[in-house]
C-alpha cells in the first residue's frame, strides 16, 4: 500500500464560474478569479490497496456512501486512467469548515484528492496538470491547486482550461471575514445547479461583461485598489445570484439573514472601512476587506442576530503534501 495526504485550502471566487460549456469536463462558459483562503482546510490521505474491490470513502469520521462515494470513485476512475492502473484506495477527507453550504468544500476537497492521489502513486505532475484534472472533479478545485490570487482560464480544451496564480498571498493583506447564517447541506449543490444557468434569459449577458471585469479585477488587485475591486466584486455576485434566481427551476440561496448583511456591508463602506461581500452557492456571505479593518468588521457581524458562527481566513497558499509513506 503507499499513502499520501494533501491539503488543500477553499477559495473564494471575485468573477465567478457558473455554467459550462462542456459539463463532463467542466469547461467554463467565463474566466473566473478568486483567492484561497488561509487557515481553512480540507485535509485528505490517499491510500493505494491492491486488496480492494472497490474504492471507499470515509468523510468527516463517517463511512460514506452513495452519491458522496460515486462521484469521489468517478474522479478516481479517471486517476486510475491516468496512471494506466486498476488499484481501488481509501479516501479518508475531513473539512475543518461546514460542508456544503457555500465556502467552496468541493473546490478545497478535489484539490487535495488529486494532489494527494498522484503523490501516493509517486507520479509527478505540474501545477498546470494537477489543475486540469482537479476540474473535472469539481470545476472550482481548479482554483485550489495554486497559490494565493489565482485565475482560471477559459478554454475550448481539457489541457487549456487551468488556473495559475496571479500574485502570490503576501501581495495583498486581504481577509474573508465568513458570516456562517446556515450550516445546513444546501439542497441543490452547485453540481446540479450549473446545468440550469443557460435557462436564465440573463446567463448571456453574464458572460458578455465577465472578461471585462476579469480584467478590470485583475488590476484592482495588481494596483492594491480596493474601491475599483469592491464594486466589481459584488456586482459580479449579483449576476450570479440573478442567474440563478431566473433559472429554471431557480434558486434561491440567500435568507433574510443574508440580506441584511449585504446590505449592511455596503453601508460600511459608504462609512470608510474597505469591505465588500461576495457570495458563492450557498447563503453565507464573504465579507472581504482590508486586514486594518477585519477585525471591526468580525466585531460588527458579531453583534447581529442570525448568525452562526464567523470564520476569518487571509489568503492562502497552494495544495501540497503534507505526509507521505
Amino acid at each position: 500500500m503507499t499513502q499520501a495526504t494533501a491539503r488543500a485550502h477553499p477559495n473564494i471566487a471575485f468573477i465567478k464560474y457558473w455554467g459550462n460549456s462542456d459539463d463532463a469536463l467542466r469547461l467554463p462558459v467565463n474566466p473566473s478569479i478568486s483567492m484561497n483562503l488561509d487557515g481553512l482546510f480540507t485535509e485528505t490521505t490517499v491510500t493505494w490497496d491492491e486488496t480492494l474491490k472497490q474504492d471507499t470513502l470515509r468523510l468527516n469520521g463517517m463511512d460514506t456512501t452513495g452519491q458522496a462515494l460515486e462521484r469521489v470513485a468517478n474522479h478516481m476512475s479517471r486517476i486510475r486512467k491516468r496512471l494506466n492502473i486498476e488499484t481501488f484506495a481509501h479516501i479518508d477527507s475531513a473539512n475543518n469548515f461546514p460542508t456544503g453550504t457555500g465556502i467552496a468544500s468541493s473546490a478545497a476537497a478535489f484539490a487535495a484528492l488529486t494532489v494527494a492521489a498522484f503523490a501516493a502513486a509517486d507520479v509527478n505532475l505540474t501545477e498546470k496538470e494537477l489543475s486540469t484534472i482537479a476540474r473535472i472533479g469539481s470545476g472550482s478545485a481548479s482554483r485550489s491547486v495554486p497559490s494565493g490570487f489565482v485565475e482560471w482560464y477559459f478554454a475550448k480544451t481539457h489541457e487549456e482550461s487551468y488556473a495559475k496564480s496571479i500574485v502570490p498571498p503576501d501581495y495583498w493583506d486581504l481577509v474573508d471575514v465568513i458570516a456562517i447564517v446556515s450550516e445546513q447541506h444546501k439542497k441543490t449543490g452547485s453540481e446540479a445547479g450549473h446545468p440550469t444557468a443557460k435557462t436564465s434569459d440573463l446567463q448571456i449577458a453574464r458572460i458578455m461583461n465577465a472578461y471585462e471585469r476579469c480584467e478590470n479585477i485583475r488590476l484592482a488587485i495588481l494596483n492594491h485598489d480596493f474601491p475599483t475591486f469592491a464594486e466589481i466584486v459584488e456586482e459580479d455576485s449579483n449576476l450570479m445570484h440573478a442567474v440563478m434566481m431566473t433559472s429554471k427551476p431557480p434558486l434561491f440561496y440567500w435568507k433574510p439573514t443574508t440580506l441584511t448583511i449585504m446590505e449592511l456591508v455596503r453601508e460600511w463602506r459608504e462609512e470608510g472601512l474597505s469591505v465588500c461581500y461576495t457570495l458563492d452557492a450557498g447563503p453565507n456571505v464573504h465579507c472581504i476587506c482590508e486586514r486594518k479593518d477585519a477585525e471591526t468588521v468580525r466585531e460588527r457581524l458579531s453583534e447581529l442576530s442570525g448568525i452562526l458562527d464567523i470564520k476569518v481566513a487571509g489568503v492562502g497558499g497552494p495544495a501540497h503534501i503534507i505526509n507521505k509513506r
